[in-house]
C-alpha cells in the first residue's frame, strides 16, 4: 500500500533502509516490478542532471522579467566574496538556474511542481558533486523525497492554486530536506522531522505570481526553499526534532491553505502580483496577448 503518513514512513524505515521501504511500497501501490520502478526514477534523475547542465544564461522569459540571474549568481559564487560561502552560493545559483529554465520553457522535472522545480536539484546536484556520490545514491534519495511529497499531496496539497506557495516551495523544501538528511545518514525519524521543520519554516507562504506567470517571485523563492531545506536537514541531523509531530505540521499547512484568501492563491491579484509594478506588468502582458490574438 502507498505510504500515507510521515508516521507510517518513520515506522516503515525503522527496521530497514528507508529507500527499500519506499520502493517496495511503490511497487505494490502501482503494480510494477522493482526494475521498472527504479528505471523510471533513474530516468527522472538523469533528466534533472540534463536540466542542470543545460542552463542557458542568454535565455529570457517571454515577459523579460526572468533570465540571466543564475549566471550572475554563479559568477559571484566563484568570486570568493560571498556571505554564504562558495558552496551555499552555488546551491543558490543552481536553484535560480533551474527556475529560470522553467520560466524560459526548457525541459525541467516538476519536483513536485514546475514552479518549485529548482529546490530539489539545487540541494542534490551540488551535494553529489561535493561528496562524489554515484547516481545510484541520488536515485535512492529521490525515492525518499517522493514519499514525502506523496504524503503532503494526500494530506494537504502541492498546488499553489489550492494552498498557496507553501504547498509548492514548502513541499519542495520538505522533500529536499528529507532527501538531503537521508543522504547524510539520517534515520527515518530524522528525515521526517527535517521535512516538518522545512514546512514550518515556509508556513503561510502565499502564491502571488505577477501576471499569473511562474516567474516573479517564484524563481527566487526556489533559492530560499533550498536554503531552508539545508538548514532543516542539518538541524535534524544534529538531533533536533519538530516539537509538533510531522503529520500535524502537514495538517496545519492544509488549514492555512484553506484559510488563505483567494487573491493569494495563484490568481495574480494580491501580494507581489498586486503591487503597482505587478499590475502594470500584468496589463502589459494582457495587451501583448490581445495584439498577438488580433494579428
Amino acid at each position: 500500500m502507498a505510504i500515507e503518513s510521515l508516521s507510517a514512513l518513520m515506522e516503515a524505515g525503522s527496521g530497514k533502509d528507508l529507500f527499500e521501504a519506499v520502493v517496495e511500497s511503490d511497487c505494490v501501490d502501482r503494480g510494477v516490478t522493482r526494475e521498472a520502478s527504479v528505471a523510471q526514477m533513474e530516468a527522472l534523475y538523469a533528466a534533472i542532471r540534463r536540466a542542470g547542465a543545460g542552463y542557458d544564461p542568454a535565455l529570457r522569459s517571454h515577459s523579460g522579467m526572468v533570465g540571466g540571474d543564475g549566471a550572475r549568481m554563479r559568477a559571484y559564487a566563484a568570486s570568493g566574496k560571498t556571505i554564504c560561502g562558495p558552496y551555499m552560493a552555488g546551491v543558490i545559483a543552481q536553484a535560480l538556474e533551474m527556475g529560470e529554465s522553467n520560466a524560459c520553457m526548457k525541459c525541467i522535472v516538476a519536483a513536485p511542481t514546475a514552479g518549485s522545480c529548482g529546490v530539489l536539484p539545487a540541494v542534490l546536484l551540488p551535494y553529489q558533486q561535493r561528496e562524489q556520490l554515484p547516481d545510484e545514491a541520488m536515485v535512492r534519495a529521490l525515492y525518499v523525497a517522493g514519499a514525502i511529497g506523496q504524503v503532503i499531496a494526500a494530506k494537504a496539497s502541492i498546488a499553489g492554486a489550492a494552498g498557496g506557495c507553501q504547498a509548492e516551495i514548502g513541499t519542495a523544501s520538505a522533500m529536499a530536506a528529507g532527501a538531503l538528511c537521508y543522504l547524510a545518514g539520517g534515520s527515518a525519524q530524522a528525515v521526517c522531522h527535517a521535512a516538518a521543520i522545512a514546512i514550518k519554516s515556509l508556513l503561510g507562504l502565499v502564491c502571488d505570481p505577477i501576471a499569473g506567470l511562474v516567474e516573479v517571485p517564484c524563481v527566487k523563492r526556489n533559492a530560499a526553499g533550498a536554503m531552508i531545506a539545508m538548514s532543516s536537514a542539518d538541524m535534524a541531523l544534529a538531533g533536533i526534532r519538530s516539537a509538533v509531530p510531522p503529520d500535524e505540521v502537514i495538517l496545519a499547512m492544509r488549514e492555512v491553505g484553506d484559510r488563505m484568501d483567494v487573491s493569494l492563491r495563484e490568481t495574480g491579484l494580491g501580494g507581489i502580483a498586486g503591487t503597482p509594478f505587478g499590475q502594470a506588468m500584468s496589463e502589459r502582458m494582457a495587451a501583448q496577448a490581445e495584439e498577438g490574438g488580433a494579428s
